[in-house]
Protein backbone atom coordinates (compact mmCIF):
# COMPACT_ATOMS: atom_id res chain seq x y z
CA UNK A 1 0.00 0.00 0.00
CA UNK A 2 1.08 3.47 -1.36
CA UNK A 3 1.47 5.84 1.84
CA UNK A 4 1.16 9.32 0.20
CA UNK A 5 3.59 12.19 1.50
CA UNK A 6 1.43 15.37 1.55
CA UNK A 7 2.30 19.36 1.74
CA UNK A 8 -1.41 21.17 3.19
CA UNK A 9 -1.63 24.62 2.60
CA UNK A 10 -4.09 25.85 4.23
CA UNK A 11 -5.27 29.65 6.12
CA UNK A 12 -7.08 28.14 9.18
CA UNK A 13 -10.48 28.65 9.08
CA UNK A 14 -12.94 26.76 10.79
CA UNK A 15 -13.54 24.25 7.39
CA UNK A 16 -9.56 24.24 6.93
CA UNK A 17 -9.56 23.04 10.95
CA UNK A 18 -12.09 20.05 10.33
CA UNK A 19 -9.82 19.13 7.19
CA UNK A 20 -6.25 19.64 8.71
CA UNK A 21 -7.46 17.28 12.10
CA UNK A 22 -8.99 15.03 9.53
CA UNK A 23 -5.88 14.54 7.89
CA UNK A 24 -4.28 13.92 10.96
CA UNK A 25 -6.60 11.04 11.75
CA UNK A 26 -5.10 9.48 8.81
CA UNK A 27 -1.80 9.83 9.52
CA UNK A 28 -2.54 8.81 12.83
CA UNK A 29 -3.64 5.30 11.30
CA UNK A 30 -0.75 5.69 9.33
CA UNK A 31 -2.01 5.81 6.16
CA UNK A 32 -0.60 9.16 5.19
CA UNK A 33 2.25 11.29 5.94
CA UNK A 34 2.28 14.97 6.41
CA UNK A 35 5.52 16.36 5.48
CA UNK A 36 4.68 20.10 5.91
CA UNK A 37 2.01 22.38 6.74
CA UNK A 38 2.09 25.87 4.55
CA UNK A 39 0.42 28.54 5.51
CA UNK A 40 -0.98 31.66 3.76
CA UNK A 41 -2.87 35.12 4.01
CA UNK A 42 -6.30 34.27 3.62
CA UNK A 43 -9.46 33.49 6.04
CA UNK A 44 -7.09 35.94 8.36
CA UNK A 45 -3.85 37.33 7.59
CA UNK A 46 -0.49 34.91 7.53
CA UNK A 47 0.87 35.90 11.08
CA UNK A 48 -2.41 34.47 12.76
CA UNK A 49 -2.81 31.38 10.30
CA UNK A 50 0.97 30.25 11.07
CA UNK A 51 -0.18 30.50 14.91
CA UNK A 52 -3.13 28.52 14.25
CA UNK A 53 -1.61 25.99 12.18
CA UNK A 54 0.99 25.91 15.06
CA UNK A 55 -1.48 25.23 17.84
CA UNK A 56 -3.92 23.07 16.14
CA UNK A 57 -0.89 20.69 15.36
CA UNK A 58 0.27 21.40 19.33
CA UNK A 59 -3.67 20.02 20.18
CA UNK A 60 -3.47 16.92 17.93
CA UNK A 61 0.33 16.07 19.24
CA UNK A 62 1.45 16.45 16.06
CA UNK A 63 4.29 19.61 16.86
CA UNK A 64 7.41 18.36 14.98
CA UNK A 65 5.16 19.26 11.35
CA UNK A 66 6.96 21.83 10.29
CA UNK A 67 4.82 25.28 9.66
CA UNK A 68 5.78 27.72 6.50
CA UNK A 69 5.26 31.26 6.86
CA UNK A 70 2.83 32.61 4.73
CA UNK A 71 4.06 34.82 1.20
CA UNK A 72 3.25 38.20 1.87
CA UNK A 73 0.69 39.04 -1.41
CA UNK A 74 1.78 42.09 -3.29
CA UNK A 75 -0.46 44.92 -4.10
CA UNK A 76 -4.25 44.79 -4.23
CA UNK A 77 -4.67 42.89 -0.76
CA UNK A 78 -8.54 42.14 -0.38
CA UNK A 79 -10.80 41.88 2.63
CA UNK A 80 -10.00 38.24 4.99
CA UNK A 81 -12.85 36.38 6.22
CA UNK A 82 -12.70 37.33 10.04
CA UNK A 83 -16.79 38.09 9.65
CA UNK A 84 -17.07 33.98 8.90
CA UNK A 85 -14.06 32.50 10.85
CA UNK A 86 -13.72 34.57 13.89
CA UNK A 87 -10.68 37.48 14.50
CA UNK A 88 -8.26 34.67 15.23
CA UNK A 89 -9.77 32.32 12.12
CA UNK A 90 -10.85 29.97 14.84
CA UNK A 91 -13.60 31.20 15.93
CA UNK A 92 -11.92 33.55 18.42
CA UNK A 93 -10.85 29.94 20.43
CA UNK A 94 -7.21 30.40 19.94
CA UNK A 95 -6.62 31.71 24.01
CA UNK A 96 -8.19 27.71 24.75
CA UNK A 97 -5.94 26.00 22.57
CA UNK A 98 -1.68 25.39 23.03
CA UNK A 99 0.88 28.19 22.82
CA UNK A 100 2.21 27.51 18.94
CA UNK A 101 5.38 25.55 19.41
CA UNK A 102 6.56 27.13 16.09
CA UNK A 103 8.10 30.36 16.13
CA UNK A 104 7.73 32.96 12.60
CA UNK A 105 11.03 34.13 12.94
CA UNK A 106 12.88 31.02 12.73
CA UNK A 107 10.53 29.54 10.22
CA UNK A 108 11.26 29.03 6.40
CA UNK A 109 8.82 30.81 3.82
CA UNK A 110 6.18 28.59 2.95
CA UNK A 111 6.99 28.81 -0.83
CA UNK A 112 10.69 27.49 0.25
CA UNK A 113 9.37 24.96 1.95
CA UNK A 114 7.16 23.74 -1.22
CA UNK A 115 10.67 23.84 -3.57
CA UNK A 116 12.33 22.51 -1.19
CA UNK A 117 10.23 19.35 -0.55
CA UNK A 118 9.48 19.08 -4.27
CA UNK A 119 13.36 19.03 -5.07
CA UNK A 120 14.11 16.06 -2.33
CA UNK A 121 11.44 14.01 -3.58
CA UNK A 122 10.25 14.50 -7.31
CA UNK A 123 6.86 12.54 -8.29
CA UNK A 124 6.05 11.75 -4.61
CA UNK A 125 4.23 14.96 -2.99
CA UNK A 126 1.12 15.59 -2.74
CA UNK A 127 0.07 19.39 -2.62
CA UNK A 128 -3.55 19.96 -0.61
CA UNK A 129 -4.26 23.28 -1.06
CA UNK A 130 -6.98 25.08 0.86
CA UNK A 131 -6.08 28.23 0.65
CA UNK A 132 -5.44 31.15 -1.79
CA UNK A 133 -2.80 29.71 -3.84
CA UNK A 134 -0.34 32.35 -3.08
CA UNK A 135 2.35 29.93 -1.65
CA UNK A 136 1.98 27.82 -5.15
CA UNK A 137 2.33 30.19 -7.49
CA UNK A 138 5.29 32.22 -5.62
CA UNK A 139 7.39 28.75 -5.84
CA UNK A 140 6.33 28.23 -9.26
CA UNK A 141 7.47 31.98 -10.26
CA UNK A 142 10.99 31.46 -7.83
CA UNK A 143 11.65 27.88 -9.90
CA UNK A 144 9.39 27.80 -12.83
CA UNK A 145 8.70 23.95 -13.66
CA UNK A 146 8.71 23.01 -9.87
CA UNK A 147 5.11 22.41 -9.34
CA UNK A 148 5.40 19.61 -12.13
CA UNK A 149 7.47 17.55 -9.35
CA UNK A 150 4.45 17.37 -7.24
CA UNK A 151 2.49 13.95 -7.77
CA UNK A 152 -0.74 15.57 -7.66
CA UNK A 153 -2.23 19.06 -6.54
CA UNK A 154 -5.37 19.13 -5.61
CA UNK A 155 -6.94 22.52 -4.79
CA UNK A 156 -10.54 23.64 -2.85
CA UNK A 157 -11.40 26.05 -5.54
CA UNK A 158 -13.73 27.96 -8.01
CA UNK A 159 -17.70 27.97 -8.79
CA UNK A 160 -18.74 26.52 -11.85
CA UNK A 161 -22.32 26.01 -11.92
CA UNK A 162 -23.32 27.80 -8.79
CA UNK A 163 -23.26 31.36 -6.97
CA UNK A 164 -19.78 31.99 -5.43
CA UNK A 165 -19.27 32.79 -1.65
CA UNK A 166 -17.69 35.80 -1.67
CA UNK A 167 -19.06 37.56 -4.83
CA UNK A 168 -21.81 36.60 -7.08
CA UNK A 169 -19.17 34.92 -9.05
CA UNK A 170 -16.17 33.89 -7.42
CA UNK A 171 -15.07 31.06 -4.57
CA UNK A 172 -12.88 32.71 -1.89
CA UNK A 173 -9.17 30.88 -2.91
CA UNK A 174 -9.59 32.10 -6.29
CA UNK A 175 -10.98 35.60 -5.53
CA UNK A 176 -7.91 36.41 -2.94
CA UNK A 177 -5.91 36.01 -5.32
CA UNK A 178 -6.74 35.65 -8.72
CA UNK A 179 -3.17 35.80 -10.49
CA UNK A 180 -1.78 33.29 -8.08
CA UNK A 181 -4.56 30.96 -9.40
CA UNK A 182 -3.74 31.67 -13.01
CA UNK A 183 -0.20 30.79 -12.41
CA UNK A 184 -1.00 27.61 -10.55
CA UNK A 185 -3.87 26.77 -13.88
CA UNK A 186 -1.31 27.16 -16.25
CA UNK A 187 1.34 25.01 -14.17
CA UNK A 188 0.58 21.47 -15.11
CA UNK A 189 -3.12 19.62 -16.86
CA UNK A 190 -3.40 17.55 -14.55
CA UNK A 191 -4.77 19.32 -11.51
CA UNK A 192 -7.74 18.46 -9.68
CA UNK A 193 -10.16 20.99 -8.53
CA UNK A 194 -13.04 20.43 -5.30
CA UNK A 195 -15.28 23.19 -5.93
CA UNK A 196 -18.17 24.73 -4.25
CA UNK A 197 -20.21 22.97 -6.68
CA UNK A 198 -20.02 19.55 -4.09
CA UNK A 199 -18.70 21.83 -0.94
CA UNK A 200 -22.18 23.13 -0.95
CA UNK A 201 -23.31 20.05 -0.44
CA UNK A 202 -21.42 19.40 2.54
CA UNK A 203 -22.88 20.60 5.82
CA UNK A 204 -21.67 19.19 8.87
CA UNK A 205 -24.44 19.33 11.54
CA UNK A 206 -24.19 19.82 14.86
CA UNK A 207 -25.45 16.50 15.44
CA UNK A 208 -22.93 15.10 13.21
CA UNK A 209 -19.48 17.20 15.28
CA UNK A 210 -22.10 15.57 18.85
CA UNK A 211 -21.69 12.45 17.60
CA UNK A 212 -18.09 12.78 16.64
CA UNK A 213 -17.15 14.08 19.98
CA UNK A 214 -19.88 12.19 22.37
CA UNK A 215 -17.67 9.62 23.20
CA UNK A 216 -15.57 11.57 25.70
CA UNK A 217 -16.53 15.37 25.60
CA UNK A 218 -14.08 16.54 28.04
CA UNK A 219 -11.25 15.66 26.10
CA UNK A 220 -9.68 18.95 25.03
CA UNK A 221 -9.78 18.55 21.51
CA UNK A 222 -13.71 17.50 21.52
CA UNK A 223 -14.42 20.50 23.15
CA UNK A 224 -12.59 22.42 20.77
CA UNK A 225 -14.20 21.24 17.58
CA UNK A 226 -17.79 21.70 19.69
CA UNK A 227 -17.14 25.01 20.21
CA UNK A 228 -15.75 25.88 16.86
CA UNK A 229 -18.54 23.96 15.31
CA UNK A 230 -21.26 26.54 17.51
CA UNK A 231 -19.85 29.10 16.54
CA UNK A 232 -19.33 28.11 12.78
CA UNK A 233 -23.16 27.27 12.28
CA UNK A 234 -23.78 30.74 13.95
CA UNK A 235 -22.05 32.49 10.42
CA UNK A 236 -23.42 29.76 8.22
CA UNK A 237 -27.16 30.93 9.50
CA UNK A 238 -26.33 34.06 9.89
CA UNK A 239 -25.10 34.15 5.92
CA UNK A 240 -28.03 31.84 4.81
CA UNK A 241 -24.83 28.99 3.70
CA UNK A 242 -27.05 26.11 4.52
CA UNK A 243 -30.74 26.20 3.79
CA UNK A 244 -31.52 26.87 7.51
CA UNK A 245 -29.97 23.76 8.22
CA UNK A 246 -27.97 24.31 11.56
CA UNK A 247 -24.50 23.36 10.45
CA UNK A 248 -21.95 24.69 8.20
CA UNK A 249 -20.07 23.65 5.35
CA UNK A 250 -16.46 21.78 5.31
CA UNK A 251 -15.04 23.35 2.07
CA UNK A 252 -11.74 22.14 2.51
CA UNK A 253 -12.19 18.75 4.20
CA UNK A 254 -13.46 17.59 0.43
CA UNK A 255 -9.87 17.73 -0.50
CA UNK A 256 -9.01 15.10 1.76
CA UNK A 257 -12.01 13.19 0.73
CA UNK A 258 -10.81 12.88 -2.65
CA UNK A 259 -7.24 11.73 -1.72
CA UNK A 260 -8.47 9.23 0.59
CA UNK A 261 -12.30 7.88 -0.73
CA UNK A 262 -12.27 8.88 -4.12
CA UNK A 263 -15.32 6.88 -4.72
CA UNK A 264 -17.46 9.90 -3.03
CA UNK A 265 -16.72 12.01 -5.97
CA UNK A 266 -17.41 12.45 -9.39
CA UNK A 267 -15.17 14.34 -11.94
CA UNK A 268 -14.93 16.05 -15.03
CA UNK A 269 -12.33 16.81 -17.48
CA UNK A 270 -11.93 20.18 -18.42
CA UNK A 271 -10.34 22.99 -19.41
CA UNK A 272 -10.27 25.92 -16.42
CA UNK A 273 -9.68 29.60 -16.73
CA UNK A 274 -9.61 32.31 -14.50
CA UNK A 275 -10.72 35.80 -14.43
CA UNK A 276 -8.38 38.20 -13.18
CA UNK A 277 -9.28 41.55 -14.19
CA UNK A 278 -12.77 41.70 -14.32
CA UNK A 279 -14.71 44.53 -12.32
CA UNK A 280 -17.78 42.44 -11.38
CA UNK A 281 -16.17 38.95 -11.81
CA UNK A 282 -12.79 38.81 -10.79
CA UNK A 283 -12.08 35.27 -9.29
CA UNK A 284 -14.38 33.83 -11.43
CA UNK A 285 -13.81 30.39 -12.57
CA UNK A 286 -14.48 29.58 -16.08
CA UNK A 287 -14.86 25.95 -17.73
CA UNK A 288 -15.53 25.29 -21.69
CA UNK A 289 -18.29 23.47 -22.33
CA UNK A 290 -18.44 24.01 -25.67
CA UNK A 291 -18.69 20.80 -27.82
CA UNK A 292 -15.02 20.96 -30.00
CA UNK A 293 -11.70 19.30 -29.37
CA UNK A 294 -9.88 20.13 -25.97
CA UNK A 295 -6.23 19.76 -26.37
CA UNK A 296 -5.81 22.38 -23.89
CA UNK A 297 -7.65 20.79 -20.74
CA UNK A 298 -5.68 21.42 -17.67
CA UNK A 299 -7.91 20.30 -14.45
CA UNK A 300 -10.15 17.50 -13.86
CA UNK A 301 -13.47 19.06 -11.41
CA UNK A 302 -15.10 17.83 -9.25
CA UNK A 303 -19.09 17.85 -9.84
CA UNK A 304 -20.77 15.48 -7.55
CA UNK A 305 -20.68 13.63 -4.38
CA UNK A 306 -21.72 11.51 -2.36
CA UNK A 307 -22.48 13.16 0.93
CA UNK A 308 -23.42 10.44 2.86
CA UNK A 309 -20.16 8.04 1.80
CA UNK A 310 -17.91 11.00 2.79
CA UNK A 311 -19.77 12.10 6.27
CA UNK A 312 -19.48 8.05 7.49
CA UNK A 313 -15.78 8.28 6.19
CA UNK A 314 -15.25 11.64 7.59
CA UNK A 315 -17.01 11.16 11.25
CA UNK A 316 -15.31 7.17 11.62
CA UNK A 317 -12.10 8.80 11.04
CA UNK A 318 -12.40 11.60 13.35
CA UNK A 319 -13.96 9.48 16.25
CA UNK A 320 -11.32 6.88 16.47
CA UNK A 321 -8.65 9.68 16.42
CA UNK A 322 -11.00 11.32 19.28
CA UNK A 323 -10.69 8.52 21.35
CA UNK A 324 -6.64 8.41 21.83
CA UNK A 325 -6.91 11.64 24.04
CA UNK A 326 -6.30 12.18 27.41
CA UNK A 327 -9.41 14.05 29.50
CA UNK A 328 -9.15 17.54 30.57
CA UNK A 329 -7.89 17.89 34.22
Amino acid sequence: MRIPKIILDTDPGGDDTFALIWLLSLVNQGLAELVAVTTADGNVDARRTFTSASQILSLAGFESIEVGRGVWVEGDNPESATHIHGVDGLGNLSHTLPPAPHSWADARSSDQVIIDCLNANPGEITIVAIAPLTNLAAAETKQPGVLQKAREIVIMAGAFRCPGNVTAQAEFNVWFNPAAAATVFASRDDLVLVPLDVTRQLILTREMTRSVTQANPARAIAQFLNHLSEFMIGTALGYRETGGVPGFLVHDAATVGYLFYPETLMLRRATVRVETKGEWTRGQTVMDCRHGAKTDANAWVALGVDQIGFFSSFMEDLKGFLQQFPVMT
